[in-house]
């Protein structure tokens, strides 16, 4: 008997003129089988057919289109069914309550996905790509979600689990001849230099994390400068509507303001500042040190002046991007919306190009691992350099690709990585 139960769920919203239920495991086509006016077990395999889902007593609850998927060509990987009827939430209750008796259980927070992963339909990233596409609020969300859950962060680190294994393999064929110590199957130099370009590929991956963050949760943008030179103004008019406070009073803005934008696919979150100036009043002076902080966790600085005001004194970061404007002049004019173009596309031109097909790293969990696994190459590399045994090199190589599985999930030992990634998933999905 197959100890795996078979899960139900309503894979749409409510609200909506029509809903899909969703089943999956061992006995779904029976379970609905059961419900449906319709003989479900002998039907083809990606078949739907019309007809009623009937109460216990044999009455109708209502029409509805059955669709069959059968294992293993299904999203899980399992058997699974697809109910598709009116969005009634009584019909929708009704429904889960007859399959729960023909013995389904109801799914947990991202269990259709995580069948699908235990199925090795796709990857840990993959899997993550899917929770990204149904949040996705904006093309390049879309985008990057869409191309990771195509495999292009999959293709990549088969590339580079491929190559490691290579490497790992001629250094543990030297360790079966370690008696002979003149032996060696692999070119320390050559060694190396695979080494370092693997490095640098998960150094390039590393890096994507940057842009995967502006996609996700969107870019902040500090507005600096001191007061009344049109910083509210500005972020009401970026915004399209009245958020900031406008008033000819020097220290109005006490608190950061924020708001999003979305230009061209990009979300930028513009954050209001209190004007930089000395004053001896405490809360405007910490609303000052509140400014300060925002413009230090900020990837662009938009720093704003006018005509006879001198520029704030800011330090730029490493990997920071400073846009400046001098504003209340002909060429640019918060009030009057003059140059608010041509500060779109540099606050555009700020972020790296985005390619559909390219590896963006979005997960704080990715980034982590390969943070770790750039950490093992280096110490691969010093291992050679430094002329050390084969099977110490051999170990950090180990290590490497121990961490890469852990990326795609090929090397997940602990259930709670997996229970944290599908937990945050919607039910149905």
């Amino acid at each position: 008997m197959n100890s795996t139960p078979t899960i139900c769920a309503p894979a749409t919203a409510p609200g909506g003129a029509l809903a899909l239920i969703r089943i999956s495991g061992p006995n779904a086509i029976a379970c609905a089988d059961a419900i449906f006016s319709k003989s479900l077990a002998d039907a083809p395999a990606r078949t739907s057919l019309f007809g009623l889902i009937t109460n216990d007593d044999g009455t109708p609850l209502d029409e509805a289109v059955v669709t069959i998927f059968r294992a293993p060509h299904s999203y899980t990987g399992e058997d699974c069914v697809e109910i598709s009827s009116h969005g009634s939430p009584y019909i929708i209750s009704e429904t889960l309550r007859l399959l729960a008796r023909h013995g389904c259980h109801m799914a947990q927070p991202g269990e259709f996905t995580q069948r699908a992963f235990l199925a090795g339909k796709i990857d840990l990233t993959q899997a993550e790509a899917v929770a990204d596409l149904i949040a996705a609020t904006t093309s390049a969300q879309h985008a990057a979600a869409l191309s990771q859950l195509r495999g292009s962060i999959t293709t990549q680190l088969a590339a580079l689990n491929a190559q490691l294994l290579e490497l790992t393999s001629l250094l543990e064929l030297e360790l079966d001849f370690s008696d002979h110590e003149d032996i060696q199957f692999a070119s320390r130099p050559h060694l190396l230099q695979l080494t370092q370009e693997l490095s640098n590929q998960v150094h390039h991956l590393i890096e994507s994390h940057a842009t995967g963050q502006a996609i996700r949760q969107g870019v902040p943008v500090a507005i600096i400068g001191a007061p009344n030179v049109g910083k509210s103004t500005l972020l009401n008019r970026l915004v399209g509507e009245e958020r900031a406070i406008v008033s000819p009073l020097q220290g109005t803005t006490r608190d950061i303001v924020e708001d999003t934008v979305v230009i061209s696919g990009i979300t930028f979150r513009f954050l209001d500042t209190a004007g930089l100036r000395h004053t001896a009043d405490p809360i405007e002076r910490l609303g000052q040190q509140r400014s300060l902080q925002a413009a230090e966790k900020a990837r662009i600085i938009l720093m704003l002046t006018e005509p006879g005001v001198p520029w704030p004194d800011i330090d730029i970061k490493t990997g920071q991007t400073l846009i400046r404007r001098i504003n209340k002049t002909d060429d640019f004019s918060a009030l009057n919306g003059i140059g608010l173009d041509g500060l779109r596309q540099e606050l555009l031109q700020a972020i790296p190009p985005i390619d559909a097909d390219a590896a963006v790293i979005t997960s704080a969990r990715q980034h982590d691992i390969l943070c770790q696994a750039h950490a093992a190459l280096a110490a691969v590399a010093t291992a050679l350099t430094s002329g050390q045994p084969s099977d110490l090199v051999a170990e950090d190589l180990r290590q490497t690709l121990h961490l890469i599985g852990q990326l795609t999930g090929t090397t997940i030992t602990s259930q709670d990585t997996l229970n944290n990634i599908f937990s945050h998933f919607c039910i149905g999905k």
